[in-house]
């Protein structure tokens, strides 16, 4: 499939004035106009936001594109004619943020062909920002195109500043989670822990954070926020450096990535790559700059533990 900047506007149009129009629903709801329930049994929330915000977008894709395939929060999969497009809709990326009063959410839509992301728009409903992105096309903010992946900047002496984020299906006291968050935590500036990954994506995009570093990741936003990077000029590599596709597609052992500033790469890969799939023995241990040894953390409390958040269905936890 060769990039067409032109090919996938009129998707990209739909999925931006479906953003907004469900953005504008959050809003006026936030932070007291909802009522929530408990999702499951790891602590994970629903809100009829999500509920309200899904269907908006779901029925405008619907009207415009009928034959497509979704793949949505809450509804799951709708199917489409086989013709290889799919819709991912994640209505409210944040929802324990919003149950907890903290204005941190976005929506995301994305468009695959078959497993590469086409179209991918990020909004902001507290700001009324929008970022979107088209295969090919670059990646546009409410200023315009943005600039390559901040190029230039200056890194911090005190190292990078990253994002992090682990899947559904990661326990809290899984070994490599563990020690590969421990690992970020010591050897950054600060890491992020949002529990809205599209927010880390935009962030990334825009050149506000260094790097983002993702854990079996799940599927759901995964496509709008990879794509909204890549086009912004920021890599996109497995843990163990080879190319990141940023699709929806496989079980979620190979949705382990590491996205950052290009000229960053290397030194990131340096941290993650002990973590990445096959290394065995080389995941017990990670080096820090005085040569200290950061021992594998476990779930005794040997290291910082991230709280569990978001763990939806269909969507990585932050």
């Amino acid at each position: 499939m060769s990039p067409n900047r032109d090919h996938w506007s009129s998707e990209r149009r739909t999925a931006v004035a479906a953003a907004e129009e469900a953005g504008a629903l959050l809003r006026s709801r936030f932070p007291d106009g909802f009522a929530a329930r408990q999702k499951g049994e790891l602590g994970d929330v629903v809100t009829d936001l999500d509920v309200a915000a899904e269907q908006l977008v779901v029925g405008r894709i619907r009207e415009r594109f009928p034959h497509d395939r979704i793949l949505a929060e809450e509804a799951g999969e709708l199917a489409g004619d086989g013709g290889g497009r799919t819709w991912l809709v994640d209505p409210l990326d944040g929802s324990n943020n919003v149950v907890i009063g903290l204005a941190v959410y976005v929506v995301g839509i994305a468009l695959c062909v078959d497993d590469t992301p086409v179209v991918g728009v990020v909004h902001d409903p507290m700001t009324g920002r929008t970022w979107s992105a088209l295969r090919g096309g670059g990646a546009h903010g409410p200023g315009g195109r943005l600039p390559s992946s901040a190029v230039g900047r200056p890194l911090s002496s005190a190292g990078p500043l990253l994002a992090w984020t682990q899947g559904h299906g990661v326990s809290r006291d899984d070994a490599v989670a563990c020690a590969l968050r421990h690992t970020l935590e010591l050897r950054s500036r600060r890491l992020l822990q949002l529990w809205a990954p599209l927010v880390a994506w935009a962030m990334l995009a825009r050149g506000d954070i260094d790097g983002f570093v993702g854990y079996r990741a799940e599927a759901i936003d995964l496509p709008a926020g990879a794509l909204l990077a890549r086009e912004a000029g920021i890599a996109l590599r497995h843990l163990d450096g080879a190319e990141f596709g940023g699709g929806f597609g496989g079980p979620d052992t190979g949705r382990s990535f590491v996205a950052g500033r290009p000229e960053l790469l290397p030194d990131l890969l340096d941290l993650v790559s002990p973590f990445s799939p096959g290394t065995g023995d080389r995941r017990t241990a990670e080096t820090v700059p005085t040569g200290r040894a950061v021992p594998r953390s476990s779930a005794d409390g040997t290291s910082p533990s991230a709280p569990t958040s978001d763990h939806r269905p269909g969507r990585p936890s932050a």
